[in-house]
């Protein structure tokens, strides 16, 4: 948010996740969104859960690795949803945020917000590296100041599915969902 604002990107935080799976999680996620839109003053949208439509789409996917097709197919399809949105209301740019994280490969999420971008005709995407300048640093502190949940997987059924199965084989609990938030000593 820091970036946009001091690049001069008047934003809205469109909120539009059916992938992120059970429910309770997706909850969660959306209302410390929505708590920092408010905090912040910044209008928030919140999209379509439409769980049947990603669970199509990912289809023949389920045993993909982080950063594989599976992936794409998901960014695909919440950037498209998002380019249209922009589109319908006349906003010139989206981006996303996604590339903070190190799970993640800035360059597929790059190539699928542009590749939805180019739908339309004055509509960019923003390809802001999240990483540098110390942008991963900047984002936990913030996180440990407003004191937000702590998401310990992509989200989606099959990343849990797999980040358990990495944890319980590295001798370490499976995922408990709403109880590490930053901040708390043990996350700290």
């Amino acid at each position: 948010m820091e970036a946009m604002t001091a690049s001069g990107i008047d934003y809205t935080i469109y909120f539009y996740n059916p992938n992120i799976h059970p429910r309770e999680e997706y909850e969660l996620r959306k209302a410390e969104n929505i708590r920092f839109a408010e905090k912040e003053g910044v209008p928030f949208v919140d999209a379509d859960y439409d769980t049947d439509q990603w669970f199509a789409r990912a289809k023949g996917l389920e045993w993909e690795p982080e950063k594989g097709k599976r992936c794409t197919v998901c960014f695909d399809m919440r950037f498209e949803r998002t380019a249209l949105f922009a589109h319908e209301n006349s906003f010139p740019v989206i981006t996303s945020c996604l590339g903070i994280s190190r799970w993640k490969d800035m360059d597929q999420i790059n190539d699928c917000g542009i590749r939805a971008a180019s739908r339309y005709p004055g509509l960019e995407y923003w390809t802001f590296n999240w990483r540098k300048g110390g942008g991963a640093r900047r984002m936990l502190e913030i996180s440990k100041r407003e004191h937000f949940y702590q998401q310990e997987y992509c989200g989606c059924i099959y990343s849990l599915r797999d980040t358990n199965k990495w944890r319980l084989a590295n001798g370490r609990p499976k995922i408990e969902m709403g109880v590490k938030f930053y901040g708390d000593s043990a996350t700290a």
